[in-house]
């Protein structure tokens, strides 16, 4: 099961295996603080695609078509899909403000909209 939290939000053990999913450590939280397994930054947005996204919900739609298109040339996406069949929890962890229209809940539906596809 995928989960995904912000950082700045407290942490919890229940949250299974935690997978930092920014391609930049978030400032102001040291890494002992931040409670993360395992940090993925290639499978975060490109630097370009990130700044053009701005976090504008306008733009929501149109980035995820973006991102998806990033992540279907990415090896990374495998290793993700994989680490999600070990762990029983698997949390993304994020640092963006908007809850709704991030990153993270991105890659969230893009992995359980292929494993849906395998399955």
């Amino acid at each position: 099961m995928i989960y995904i939290k912000r950082i700045y939000d407290k942490y919890t053990p229940e949250e299974g295996f935690r997978v930092l999913v920014e391609r930049l450590w978030p400032r102001g939280i040291s890494k002992e603080k931040a409670h993360i397994d395992l940090w993925m930054k290639d499978i975060a947005p490109s630097t370009e695609l990130r700044k053009w996204f701005n976090h504008e919900d306008e733009k929501w739609e149109e980035f995820v078509k973006r991102y998806t298109i990033e992540l279907s040339g990415n090896e990374e996406i495998g290793k993700l899909k994989e680490l999600v069949k070990e762990h029983t929890k698997v949390t993304f962890v994020y640092s963006a403000r908007n809850v709704e229209h991030n990153s993270a809940v991105a890659l969230k539906n893009i992995v359980e909209s292929i494993d849906s596809h395998i399955s």
